[in-house]
């Protein structure tokens, strides 16, 4: 055990890992699905017992991420691994209470825009259970922590690491990156409201953005417009945004205000305040950082997981 930090890791850093295949949970919500097997044991992995229940259920849930040729063998497999990460992380003293996975479920349910009592019956009409899912997202929530705190050093990557990956494939990255002042700015529309409502209000929206031409003027107006909320401001690096949006604020002026989007709350729209160069990363660094440290990440884990492998006691039943 002697090294290894075992500062935790926000539930949110691991689900950056993990939606590859949240979208197609969904898929299953509209299938008729047969009753799940029996509880009967069929392997044990260094003490831990693995159902005929678990392996129905992980085989739906490897198929649904469009894993090609599911067998039994690879689903026992796969539940095994999660037993045996789970152990390791144990005797290094590393726990995920129950509290961080039902946050991490959460957000899955939250990123369908629907709630976690919603999400946990559209998936048991599929034949899914939830805590088959909870059991996945402990295994690998956990394992993502070890593998970080054991090969930290080895994972990071550097200025020099992103210059030679850059040289190597004869790439040059010559684009400024910017820091954005952001200031969310809200055109409520109260639940169940009628299309004219909901007219009248985008009509407030385009109004006002026709008025906004400086935040020292906007926003005092904005803030005098009633059903209009105004938020305290969020500086955000280009990087650190989704590639539309980050178009979007590089036409946008200073001053001025973007387009209404539909959300839960209303027609929301961003008053950009500020425009700052900056020394972050650029998008097309913080991207290729990821896709650097991703490589180094499943190769430390492989080899890591290998080695456990060899000492596990796995018996058969």
């Amino acid at each position: 055990m002697t090294g290894i930090n075992v500062k935790r890791r926000p539930v949110r850093d691991w689900m950056a890992s993990s939606q590859y295949w949240l979208g197609c949970l969904v898929v299953m919500a509209g299938l008729a699905m047969p009753a799940v097997a029996g509880a009967q044991v069929a392997v044990i992995a260094n003490g831990s017992p693995i159902t005929e229940l678990d392996i129905s259920q992980r085989t739906k849930l490897m198929t649904t991420q469009g894993a090609k040729g599911v067998t039994r063998q690879m689903v026992i497999q796969e539940l095994i691994d999660d037993r045996l990460k789970i152990a390791k992380a144990r005797t290094y003293g590393m726990e995920i209470s129950d509290a961080e996975v039902d946050a991490a479920f959460q957000n899955m349910a939250q990123r369908q825009r629907i709630s976690p009592e919603q999400f946990t019956v559209m998936l048991e009409r599929g034949g899914i259970s939830a805590n088959a899912i909870k059991a996945r997202l402990r295994a690998e929530m956990i394992w993502s922590q070890l593998v970080r705190a054991r090969f930290g050093s080895a994972l990071q990557i550097g200025d020099a690491d992103i210059a030679d990956a850059l040289k190597s494939s004869n790439q040059s990255d010559s684009a400024v990156s910017y820091t954005y002042t952001l200031y969310p700015i809200t055109v409520v529309i109260p639940a169940g409201s009628s299309a004219g409502v909901i007219d009248g209000k985008r009509q407030i929206a385009e109004n006002l953005r026709a008025r906004f031409n400086s935040c020292q003027t906007g926003l005092p107006l904005a803030r005098a417009l009633r059903d209009v909320a105004v938020r305290e401001p969020i500086s955000k690096n280009a990087a650190e945004l989704p590639e539309p949006f980050r178009e979007l604020l590089a036409k946008l002026e200073v001053g001025r205000l973007s387009t209404p989007d539909v959300t839960a709350q209303g027609l929301q729209m961003f008053a950009l305040c500020e425009k700052k160069e900056s020394k972050s990363d650029s998008p097309a660094k913080r991207e290729l950082r990821e896709k650097l440290f991703t490589s180094r990440y499943q190769a430390e884990s492989k080899k890591f997981l290998d080695e456990i492998r060899k000492t596990a006691m796995i018996e058969y039943k």
